[in-house]
């Protein structure tokens, strides 16, 4: 497969636009926000990271006329039987805000010892070449546990709870390079460009 000279990204965070664009550099495409045609979000109605991801990179493939590249992501919690998962963005509702679903998930988890707060980010990377493509999929996580407490300024969502044990600091205190170099959507995204590279020509 020849990779194409532009690829829509199912998103519009800067954050994932940069570190794609970054991880892409080798093969010469050029990676452009599905905010740029003013695309709105799809409806994430599946049930697992891997529909929503195809889900999401379908719409913008269908929506640009361009290849596209989606991800979908959560955490999922031991003690909670691998919840939020896929309803981790709302766990507090529909309008939840990143503080809403952090509460709910520390009043959940209130009074469970630290060795039982188990949990891992997972994220799934989906590349469509078009709107009726077969998917290529990629998945990467990453362990911790969740603390008692916020710590730290940076990230997004629950970042502030989420503890590397190899750091030793919550994700919300890395900078964002080591972020990247651990994280979930990291791996995933470097797993789906390493596919991309070994099938382009």
């Amino acid at each position: 497969m020849k990779l194409p000279a532009k690829i829509v990204m199912a998103s519009g965070n800067a954050g994932k636009i940069r570190e794609l664009r970054r991880l892409l550099e080798h093969l010469d495409v050029v990676v452009v926000p599905q905010s740029d045609f003013d695309l709105s979000a799809a409806d994430e109605t599946g049930t697992t990271f891997e529909e929503n991801a195809i889900i999401k990179a379908r719409h913008a493939a269908a929506a640009t006329g361009l290849p596209a590249i989606a991800d979908d992501s959560g955490l999922l919690v031991d003690f909670l039987d691998g919840r939020p998962g896929v309803y981790s963005a709302r766990y507090a509702g529909a309008t939840a805000t990143d503080g809403d679903n952090i509460n709910r998930l520390l009043n959940e988890l209130d009074g469970v010892a630290q060795d039982d707060r188990g949990a891992e980010f997972h994220c799934v990377a989906c590349f469509l070449l078009h709107a009726d493509a077969q998917p290529l999929l990629a998945n990467g996580s990453w362990r911790g546990r969740i603390l008692s407490e916020c710590r730290g300024e940076g990230g997004f969502g629950y970042d502030p709870v989420f503890h590397d044990p190899q750091s030793g600091k919550t994700s919300a205190q890395l900078t964002a390079e080591e972020k990247n170099a651990r994280s979930h959507r990291g791996q995933a995204l470097r797993a789906l460009v390493k596919a991309l590279g070994a099938t382009a020509t």
